[in-house]
């Protein structure tokens, strides 16, 4: 595939995986987001997490230079459903099919089953973007795709999708924010007196009877993740219906991203019962997965937000991104951000419809999150 908006011939090209792809290579342009990395893609497919009968096929879309050395890439996937996307197009799906088309398979530009902002145009080289993008379209418009969808794009890289001509699309999710905390006092010092006064009470509570142990790196055992792995599908089975990833993919995350994982286990009696999952990147920790087998109040609200921000303020991180929805983290000091999609419709009419959907949308959004942000804990003034 060629792009005729640049002077010098530019070739990108379908690879059959990232796995296929030198790992120092993709490292380089991936800017230290943990879910971008070679390891945890790779891991999803060497795990069967992604791969045949998923409905998530690799296809990533790949430029390199006249040495074969890679330089830019689109984290992308065939689709044959829109489940782990987070981003909700099933209404699109839908009219697309009553008018008699077929929807999928779509392309997807994202780390799958992840809602975690971060680059999806992995290159040094901006100039690179538009050559990528034309790419993903001719994709699309040569197999018959009915669109491409670019997910929780880092906010700095929304304008390149918007010279292309791509939909923006905006959505909520609530991250802590660290302003310089020292402590977890100190962020409560921040709070009302009300809310800080709720939150203590919430922590003693949920800690009540409970060891808490934060593991990382080679602390994390085999039983620890046999552990969560028990959690993880009971989660995952009543919010989704089946848990997106296999029992392997622990395994080899654990094997190969071990320091960037923080898993927060709850014990009783020295057994454990419940857990959360964590990555750490350059500049967030990330929460992800959850489950317990004890119903403990505010153990949820422990183990998910606020062992997430003792993490935080330990480790320097500038904000906790607790995840998808979750109006209740409002009150336990997580605010309203937002977030943002791109979407390449191939349809002319279709795609008008669909601009015209999200022009509304977007003004409902941004009203929406003005309305939440007076909600916030934090004393006024």
């Amino acid at each position: 595939m060629s792009a005729d908006e640049n002077p010098r011939e530019i070739i990108a090209r379908i690879a059959p995986s990232v796995g296929s792809l030198p790992a120092a290579e993709w490292d380089a342009l991936s800017s230290g987001n943990p879910f971008l990395t070679h390891a945890f893609l790779v891991s999803l497919e060497d795990s069967g997490s992604v791969g045949d009968g998923t409905g998530w096929r690799s296809a990533p879309i790949v430029i390199e230079d006249g040495d074969g050395r890679l330089v830019a890439a689109l984290p992308a996937y065939l689709k044959m459903h829109s489940q782990g996307e987070y981003v909700f197009d099933h209404s699109w799906a839908d009219a697309w099919q009553r008018a008699g088309g077929r929807y999928y398979p779509k392309l997807q530009i994202a780390a799958p089953f992840t809602p975690a902002t971060g680059p999806r145009i992995l290159s040094r080289d901006p100039a690179l973007a538009l050559p990528l993008l034309r790419a993903a379209e001719q994709l699309c418009d040569a197999n018959g795709l009915s669109s491409a969808h670019a997910t929780f794009i880092a906010p700095e890289q929304m304008p390149l999708f918007e010279a292309a001509g791509w939909l923006p699309r905006s959505d909520i999710q609530f991250h802590w924010e660290n302003r310089g905390y020292a402590s977890f006092d100190d962020f409560l010092a921040a709070l009302s007196s009300a809310k800080r006064k709720n939150l203590r009470k919430e922590r003693a509570a949920a800690q009540a009877g409970v060891e808490i142990r934060a593991l990382r790196g080679d602390a994390i055992q085999p039983e620890h993740w046999d552990a969560f792995w028990h959690f993880y599908q009971d989660t995952g089975a009543r919010k989704w219906g089946q848990p997106y990833l296999t029992r392997e993919a622990f395994t080899l995350l654990g094997e190969r991203m071990a320091d960037s994982i923080l898993l927060v286990l709850a014990f009783i009696d020295d057994v454990a019962v419940a857990g959360a999952l964590n990555f750490i990147g350059a500049d967030a920790l990330y929460g992800r997965y959850w489950g317990a087998t004890v119903d403990k109040p505010f153990l949820h609200f422990e183990l998910c937000y606020y062992q997430a921000i003792d993490a935080a303020i330990a480790l320097g991180l500038a904000r906790v991104e607790a995840g998808a929805q979750g109006g209740h983290k409002l009150a336990r000091g997580y605010e309203p951000v937002q977030t943002w999609s791109a979407h390449y419709i191939a349809h002319d009419g279709f795609r008008e419809a669909v601009a015209e959907f999200l022009e509304r949308e977007r003004a409902g959004v941004a009203a929406d999150q003005l309305h939440l942000g007076e909600r916030t804990p934090f004393r006024k003034g």
